[in-house]
Formats: structure tokens, sequence, C-alpha cells
């Protein structure tokens, strides 16, 4: 048996969890889990009640998929594996404490693995994270319009300041062109909602920017994601970025940052990668305040997203535009059961 901890819900930690714990029992492993908070979608209840009304087996693994700083606290007695998704380079002094407590770490990019070998004396295995290549699958789309997509919550670390200066700067009002954004922050109070709402909808081209309800089900994402051509992602960092995935696992080309965890899936082959030139201290007055290192993205690397952006629009325009053939192969090779799978080699 292998003791589980963690969250069950639609959100990133959330996501990952359940698609890990789902895949490990269609391999027929047995799985013993403690849910850290609630699970409010029935699909995901149902899968793993069966898991949630098991006892604690005392002497096997137990992994804590959750944040760095609390996967000390684990079940039973035997081997203590934490499993934290972080987006910075450097640990806090108590972040470094909670996951040296352990007896091994799983990491989901190599990038994560080098950030923890250089802070804590812990053995790290590197578990890549999946997407469901069932529900997100290759569409085209009919629009005539170029529709460029961000999905992920209002955050200064995802760029989104960055990405309503690129998107006014790179087309004009006469442009055939719109920006969608499904980036509600469900940590954030109605006010805080409205001032990144506010900063789109205020801009030059507000009326070419379309603000979406965040979804609750995953193929309702999907049906959003079909329509559009491109994914932008001028993230500052990010520990993995399962909607960037997915957007490739529906043949949709993307820009993104070169840096931090979705390099473990980015290339220059299966997307418009931004260079990184330099690091800047991580501080956005809200949930970080200096404690580590993110991307710095100035007018090098705005050039570059606009560049992309223009790009992708000609290509559309023009009809040259395509899937994003190399985006679905990569999106096809990080499944969930491979996740799964590394799973079970990391703690072995």
């Amino acid at each position: 048996m292998i003791n589980i901890t963690a969250p069950i819900n639609n959100l990133g930690y959330g996501v990952a969890s359940f698609n890990i714990v789902k895949e490990l029992l269609r391999m027929n492993h047995d799985i013993q889990l403690n849910v850290l908070g609630r699970i409010e979608d029935p699909h995901q209840m149902s899968v793993v009640y069966d898991c949630i009304e098991k006892s604690v087996s005392n002497n096997s693994t137990s992994v804590k998929i959750w944040h760095q700083n609390d996967v000390h606290h684990h079940v039973g007695k035997g081997m203590h594996v934490a499993f934290p998704i972080f987006e910075l380079n450097e640990f806090t002094k108590t972040e470094k404490w909670s996951l040296s407590h352990n007896d091994r770490i799983m990491v989901c990019s190599d990038w994560a693995k080098s950030v923890v070998e250089s802070q804590v004396k812990v053995p790290a295995r590197v578990v890549p994270l999946g997407v469901d290549c069932a529900t997100f699958s290759p569409a085209g789309t009919s629009r005539s319009q170029t529709i460029f997509f961000n999905c992920g919550k209002w955050e200064v670390r995802k760029g989104h300041d960055i990405l309503v200066q690129c998107f006014n700067e790179a087309f004009d009002y006469n442009d055939d062109v719109e920006l969608w954004m499904m980036c509600e922050n469900p940590f954030y109070s109605e006010a805080q909602q409205a001032e990144w709402i506010n900063l789109y909808k205020n801009s030059p081209l507000g009326s070419k920017i379309r603000i979406i309800p965040r979804q609750t089900s995953h193929q309702d994402v999907c049906n959003i994601m079909r329509q559009t051509d491109c994914g932008v992602f001028p993230a500052r960092a990010e520990g993995w970025n399962l909607e960037l995935l997915e957007m490739m696992a529906c043949g949709k080309h993307v820009i993104a940052t070169d840096y931090s965890g979705h390099t473990e899936f980015c290339n220059h082959q299966n997307s418009s990668l931004v260079d990184v030139t330099s690091l800047e201290r991580a501080s956005d007055g809200v949930w970080f305040n200096g404690q580590g290192m993110w991307a710095s993205l100035g007018d090098r690397q705005k050039d570059q997203i606009i560049s992309h952006m223009r790009d992708i629009h000609n290509k559309k325009q023009s009809g040259n535009l395509g899937q994003n053939q190399d985006g679905i192969m990569t999106a096809m090779s990080f499944s969930w059961e491979n996740s799964a799978k590394k799973f079970i080699e990391a703690i072995e």
C-alpha cells in the first residue's frame, strides 16, 4: 500500500494529484488517500472514495503532494516522500527545513531537481506531470480571426502585466485579432479581480479582449482552447503549467518564456520561446516578497513576444498557420500513465 496525502480538486495541485491517483488505481496499486481540503467534484469523489475509506498502513511509504513549506507531516512510519510543485529557484529556511525532513523528494522537472539538489541534502527524482489527451485533443477552428489565449489565475508571476502591453503594441484596431483571458483567481477578492480585468478592458484594444469565466469542467476548458489559435504564456516562473501542455495537446501554437518548470516540455521545435537573459527578485506585493528569483521581463523579452504574436497572426491570416504537430507529439509523450509509472519508480 501507498499512503498519499494530497488535495483533490480542479486547481493545479488537485488536478495533478487526482490524475496520478487515478492512474495508480488503474494500474492496480493499493492506495490510501488523506485528502487536504474538500472534494467538490462528484466525478473525482467517485474515483477516489474507496481510497479515502481505507486505514493508514503504518509501515508503508507515505507521499505528500503539497507546498514545500508543509511537507514534513506524514502518516505512518514508512519512507517519507515529499512532492512539492514550486516556481522559484530559492527556498526559505522554513521550506528547506520541511523538505529536509523527508527520505526522498519528487519534483516534476529537471529544473526543479536542480533547485532541490542545490539546497537540500535529500535525493530528488523527476516525476513529470501529464495531460489527458483523451479530452485535450487536436481540433481546428473555423474563425477568421486570430485568437490568442491565456489560461492561468491572475498574477504578476504569470506575466499578465506584460501580456496586455504586448497585445496592445503588437496590433491595432484594424487587425482581425482577439485576446481571450480565462484567468479568474479563486484566492483574490472581487476588488483584486476587478483591478486586473480593468487593466485589460480599459487598455487601447480593450474591445478586442474577452474575459472568460473560470470553467470547472475540463471538457469545457478544452472546447474553449479548440476555438483559439495560440496560447501566450509570458510567465516569470512556473512550477509546471498544465494549461500550456493542454494547448499543445489541442494542436495549438504556444508562446512561452524559456525558464522554469515548463522547460521540461517546451523547446524551440514545439514552442515560440522568449529568451530569459537575467533573473530578478520575485516580488508582487501579494504572494512573493523577494524570497527567490524569477525571470526578468524587459524590453527585449517584450519585443520577442510581440514578434511571435505578429508572426502567428500573419500566418493565420495568410492561411499558413496549421496545427502545432510538434506540440501534439510532445503532449502525447506526457501522459498521466507515464506520470504514475515515474511515481512508482521514484519510491522503489
